[in-house]
C-alpha cells in the first residue's frame, strides 16, 4: 500500500467514526429541535468535504478538462441531491462507501501490478567496469560502451548482455525466464542482463549498449503493456462514454417529469439521486482493464511478456499454431555429420564451403567454420589436414564478392573462380548438376568454377521436449499444429515426424512463410486465429503477418522480439500451452464481469426508478458490484 494510499485509509477512518457518532448524536433528543436544524446539515456537510473533497477536485478539474460525465461526477451530483432533499446521512454514506470502494479498488489493482513491478527490480544500478590498467570503477550500465570489459561479483545482477571472459558461475534467471533451476556459465558463454550471479566471479565483456539489453527490451515492454487495449477493453470504454451522459439525463428526466406531474419533488429527487448512485459505470471500467492485466502479470510469473491485453484476448482464441523450425522445435545447434565429396576429398569440399560461408553468421555457416578448423587440427573422423592451420585459414582470405542469396545460399568469388555453397536449387541457377543422397539433416552443396564438389550434410538436434509440448497444446484446445522451413522435404518430413506436428511446409524463403500463414489464416472462423512462432531476423515479416507473433527471448534475434507481441523468455515452448490457458481464463473472468456488472445495475436502476430500491441499495449496486467484480479479476493472477 503506498502512502497515499495509507493517507487516504486513515480519512476514512476518522470519517467513519464521526460518522457513526453524528448519526447517534442526532438520532437522539440529546440536541434540541432549534439546534438540531441548523447544526446536523453544517456537521454532514463538513464530514461529507472531509471524506470527499478529493473526489470534489477530481470532478472539477475533470470538467475543466471537458471530461463532465464520470464516476466522481455522478457521485458529486448524488450527494448535491441527497442533501437538497434532506438526506444527509445518505449523501455522506454514498460518498463514504465510494472512497472505500476506491480504496479497496487501489489495492486490488496494486497487487495485480506486483507480480509485473516486480520486474523492475531486475535493473541494475552500476557496473564494475575494468579499464585498460585492470582497475575497477563502478559506472552507470547507460554509459558503457559496448566492447567493455566489466566484473560481475557473486550475489550482483547482470548489468549488460555479455559474453564470459574468464570464470565460471551459475546464474539465478527466475525474474525474466519464471526458471527456478539456475543455469551453468563458462568462459565463452552468453549472460543476459538481469540475472543474479552466483558466487563465482565472472569478467565479461559487453555485447550490447545498455539501451538494447535484455533488461532494457524487457521494461520497455512492461511499460508499453497497458497502453495496448484489447477489443473487449474499447468497447467498455465506449461503451461509458456513452452510457454515463445516457443515464444523467435519464436521472434529470426521472427527476422533473414525475415531479411536475405529482408535485412531489423530494420523492422524485431521492429517486433520481438514487439512479445516479446505482447507474456509477465503476465495475465495469475498473475489472475488466484489471482482469487482464492479472492474466498479464500471471503470464509474466512464468516468464512470458505479453506486450498488451490485445494480445491476450487473441491467444485465447488461437486454433493454429505455426512454428519455424530452426531454434524453435530444434535446439538449433548445427554441426556437420558428414561430408561427401565428388572427385574430391573431405578436405577440398570443406575448404571451399569455409572459404564461401566464413562471412555469414548462420547457425549452418558456423557449423561449417567449426568443422573446418577441427578438420585441420585433426580433432574430427576425417583424419588431419595435409596443411597447417595456418596455411589452411590464410587460403579463405582470397574469397571476394560475397553475396547472400536469402534462403539460397551463398556466392562468391574464390582465387578468381565462382564458388557456390548452398541448396539444391542454387546449383540448379547456376547450371550446375548435384549429386543427391538419403542422408537426415540439413544438406549444404559445393561447387567451384564450374564444377561440383560435394555435398555436406548438417544435423540439427530436436529439442528434448518437443513432442510433449505439442501434445499439451492439443490438449489445451489448439486445432492444427503446422511446421513452415527453408529446409529441404527429408529433413522438414523427419522433424514434423518427431514432434508430432499435423502438418509442414518445406523449402519455403520468408515470403512463402508469409503466403502459406496467409492461407492458413484464410482457413479460419471469424473468431479462430493464428500464431506464429519463431525466432530468427527471417522470422520477422511472419511474425509481423500473423494474428499473434510468439518470439524466443533467450536466443532470439532483435528482430524477431521487436515484430512479436509475445516473447517467451526461455525459449520454453511449454509455456505457449500455459499462456493460452491464461488467456482463455482472462477472457472467462472478463465476461463473467460484464454479465454480472450489467445484469446487477440494470435490475437495480429499474428498482430504483420504481422507488423500491433506496440509498443503501444503490450503494451497493456501485460500490458492492465493483467490490465483487474486482475480487473475480484477482483470480486472473492465479494460473
Amino acid at each position: 500500500m503506498t502512502r497515499k494510499q495509507k493517507n487516504v485509509l486513515i480519512r476514512i477512518i476518522i470519517a467513519l467514526v464521526l460518522f457513526v457518532g453524528l448519526i447517534i448524536l442526532f438520532k437522539t433528543d440529546i440536541i434540541g429541535e432549534d439546534i438540531k436544524v441548523w447544526l446536523e446539515p453544517a456537521c454532514f456537510l463538513t464530514l461529507y468535504l472531509l471524506a470527499g473533497y478529493d473526489v470534489l477536485l477530481k470532478a472539477w478539474k475533470n470538467i475543466c478538462h471537458g471530461k463532465v460525465f464520470d464516476e466522481n461526477f455522478l457521485m458529486i451530483i448524488a450527494g448535491i441531491g441527497a442533501f437538497a432533499i434532506g438526506e444527509y446521512t445518505e449523501g455522506v454514506a454514498v460518498i463514504l462507501f465510494y472512497q472505500v470502494g476506491e480504496q479497496f479498488q487501489g489495492y486490488a489493482v496494486g497487487k495485480s501490478r506486483k507480480s509485473i513491478s516486480d520486474m523492475m527490480n531486475i535493473v541494475p544500478e552500476t557496473a564494475n567496469l575494468v579499464d585498460e590498467n585492470g582497475n575497477i570503477t563502478e559506472a552507470d550500465p547507460e554509459d558503457v560502451e559496448v566492447g567493455s570489459t566489466i566484473v560481475i561479483k557473486p550475489g550482483e545482477r547482470v548489468p549488460l548482455d555479455s559474453y564470459v571472459l574468464e570464470g565460471e558461475s551459475w546464474l539465478d534467471t527466475s525474474a525474466l525466464t519464471g526458471e527456478s533451476v539456475p543455469r551453468r556459465v563458462s568462459v565463452g558463454e552468453q549472460v543476459i542482463s538481469g540475472c543474479v550471479n552466483g558466487k563465482g566471479t565472472l569478467k565479461c565483456l559487453t555485447q550490447k549498449a545498455y539501451e538494447d539489453s535484455t533488461v532494457s527490451r524487457i521494461l520497455e515492454l512492461v511499460e508499453n503493456a497497458g497502453s495496448r487495449k484489447s477489443r473487449t477493453e474499447q468497447f467498455i470504454t465506449r461503451f461509458a462514454k456513452y452510457y454515463t451522459p445516457v443515464v444523467t439525463i435519464a436521472a434529470l428526466l426521472l427527476a422533473i417529469i414525475p415531479s411536475i406531474i405529482t408535485g412531489n419533488w423530494a420523492e422524485w429527487v431521492r429517486r433520481a439521486c438514487t439512479f445516479l448512485v446505482i447507474s456509477c459505470p465503476c465495475a465495469l471500467v475498473i475489472s475488466v482493464p484489471m482482469g487482464f492485466f492479472g492474466g498479464i502479470g500471471a503470464a509474466s510469473k512464468v516468464g512470458v511478456l505479453v506486450k498488451g491485453s490485445n494480445f491476450l484476448e487473441t491467444m485465447s482464441k488461437v486454433a493454429i499454431i505455426a512454428f519455424d523450425k530452426t531454434g524453435t522445435l530444434t535446439k538449433g545447434s548445427f554441426s556437420v555429420t558428414r561430408v561427401v565429396g565428388r572427385n574430391h576429398t573431405a578436405e577440398e569440399v570443406l575448404a571451399k564451403a569455409a572459404a564461401a560461408e566464413q562471412f555469414s553468421t548462420h547457425p549452418i555457416a558456423l557449423s561449417i567454420m567449426d568443422a573446418y578448423k577441427r578438420f585441420i587440427s585433426g580433432d574430427n573422423a576425417y583424419g588431419k589436414a595435409d596443411k597447417t592451420e595456418a596455411e589452411a585459414l590464410s587460403e579463405l582470405t582470397d574469397t571476394v564478392n560475397v553475396t547472400e542469396v536469402a534462403g539460397h545460399g551463398i556466392m562468391a568469388e574464390h582465387a578468381g573462380k565462382k564458388l557456390l555453397a548452398g541448396n539444391e536449387s542454387l546449383m540448379t541457377q547456376n547450371g550446375i548438376t548435384c549429386e543427391t543422397g538419403d542422408e537426415e539433416g540439413t544438406v549444404v552443396y559445393v561447387a567451384y568454377d564450374g564444377q561440383f564438389y560435394g555435398r555436406i550434410i548438417i544435423s540439427d538436434t530436436i529439442k528434448e521436449n518437443s513432442r510433449e509440448n505439442i501434445s499439451a497444446m492439443k490438449l489445451a484446445g489448439i486445432k492444427k499444429t503446422v511446421m513452415l522451413t527453408g529446409d529441404h522435404e527429408r529433413t522438414a518430413a523427419h522433424v514434423a515426424r518427431e514432434c508430432g506436428v499435423d502438418s509442414y511446409f518445406a523449402g519455403l524463403l520468408p515470403a512463402d512463410k508469409v503466403s502459406r500463414v496467409e492461407e492458413l489464416i484464410g482457413s479460419l472462423t471469424v473468431d479462430e486465429k493464428l500464431a506464429f512462432v519463431g525466432d530468427g531476423i527471417n522470422d520477422a515479416p511472419v511474425l509481423m503477418r500473423a494474428d499473434l507473433g510468439i518470439a524466443m527471448g533467450s536466443l532470439g534475434s532483435d528482430a524477431a522480439i521487436e515484430a512479436a507481441d509475445v516473447v517467451i523468455m526461455d525459449d520454453d515452448l511449454g509455456k505457449i500451452p500455459v499462456t493460452v490457458r491464461i488467456a482463455r481464463k482472462t477472457l472467462r473472468i472478463v465476461k463473467q464481469n460484464i454479465v454480472f456488472a450489467l445484469g446487477v445495475k440494470f435490475a437495480i436502476l429499474i428498482l430504483g426508478a420504481l422507488g423500491i430500491a433506496g440509498m443503501w441499495l444503490a450503494v451497493f449496486a456501485d460500490v458492492g458490484v465493483a467490490v465483487l467484480a474486482i475480487l473475480n479479476s484477482m483470480r486472473a493472477l492465479k494460473l
